[in-house]
């Protein structure tokens, strides 16, 4: 076979994979769009009045705990026990329980929970084969282009979920909104970020982008995450102190808050991923200076994804800190929180898409 032909026939293939990568991917779109949809009965045929009384039964058996002791007799001896009920609010917190869950404690809200978690994991390996696919197409990691980052983000969002859950994490509750991002994000990819299979420009050409690039989607979906527990968060932490208050919510509000766990228990949740990844993002941006030494001749030169990087690490320095100080834990904290993945976000869309700079080499 002559060099041209074979030249071609590299060509063919790849462009063949690149094809299939797309079929891929508009396939997981439609999976998930079944996950959606699983997700959302599980939220609507979950038992609203088993929540009710789920919530009062063991705010009931809480409060005996705090009142009640029983009286064991072990060889003559009388010995007292306090009988214990387990709940996830931090000390000094609000003595709120965790709801039941998404599916209300109802096992017909349980199944379609179970379900749609099923075709989340389904339309995650079909994700992961496009991703793999558009890999093959371009014989290099797939992160060259914002379609690219985008189709992987994604995934890993997925996946960082599923592992929770594996690791037996109740976090189902989650499973709702990440699947609507999830397939807003890929809806953006595939009808205006899609960019054809190409080679990268010679900046690119480095180890370090399989090590920057890596850490720094790894970091975004579990930024997604922690997000996400904060909103949560603020909505459950507004509905308990209405209650506290005296006040009653709207029956809507009720049939969703009450599954969700408790307000402090969400804080959390939101805490420990935010600081189990900070050190990661750390690591990313040192990584992308030394790339930059390496494509660039210089360390640091405040390109708006660098300096958008930074800004993005101090406002993730700042939640820590101010969760970790008194006066501002709780609201003030999650508002931190917030304000710190939204720089996150203009970081990657706003910068990449309206800002010029060093980083700007491969269009959309």
């Amino acid at each position: 076979m002559t060099h041209a032909a074979a030249t071609e026939l590299a060509a063919a293939t790849n462009e063949n994979l690149a094809n299939i990568s797309n079929v891929l991917i508009y396939s997981a779109m439609a999976v998930y769009t079944l996950a959606f949809f699983a997700y959302i009965a599980e939220w609507l045929l979950g038992s609203r009045s088993k929540v009710g009384r789920t919530a009062a039964a063991l705010t009931e058996k809480t409060q005996v705990a705090k009142d009640a002791v029983t009286v064991k007799k072990a060889g003559g001896t009388a010995v007292l026990e306090r009988p214990q009920v387990v709940v996830r609010t931090a000390a000094g917190e609000r003595d709120v329980p965790d709801g039941p869950g998404a599916h209300g404690g109802d096992e017909q809200g349980d199944l379609y929970g179970r379900i749609a978690v099923s075709l989340t994991v389904l339309a995650f390996a079909i994700a992961a084969g496009g991703v793999l696919t558009r890999a093959l197409s371009v014989q290099r990691a797939p992160w060259g282009n914002m379609y690219e980052f985008n189709i992987t983000f994604s995934t890993v969002a997925v996946g960082v979920y599923l592992a929770f859950l594996a690791l037996r994490k109740n976090i189902r509750w989650l499973g709702l909104p990440l699947i609507t991002t999830v397939l807003l994000d890929l809806g953006v990819a595939v009808t205006i970020l899609y960019t054809a299979s190409d080679q990268l420009v010679p900046a690119l050409h480095s180890y370090w982008l399989y090590i920057h690039v890596s850490t720094a989607i790894l970091c975004g979906a579990v930024f997604y995450v922690g997000a996400v527990g904060t909103i949560l968060y603020l909505f459950k932490d507004s509905y308990e102190s209405k209650l506290a208050s005296g006040g009653r919510p709207g029956r809507f509000a009720t049939s969703v808050l009450e599954r969700l766990p408790a307000s402090a228990s969400l804080d959390k949740f939101s805490y420990r991923v935010n600081a189990a990844v900070f050190p990661l993002w750390t690591f990313t941006i040192i990584a992308g200076a030394i790339w930059a030494g390496d494509a660039w001749g210089r360390y640091w030169g405040w390109d708006p994804k660098e300096t958008w990087s930074f800004i993005t690490w101090v406002a993730y320095a700042c939640y820590l800190h101010a969760r970790a100080t008194a006066g501002w834990k709780g609201r003030k904290a999650a508002y931190i929180a917030l304000i710190a993945f939204a720089c996150w976000l203009f970081n990657y869309y706003g910068v990449n898409l309206f800002v010029n700079g060093l980083h700007s080499y491969a269009g959309v």
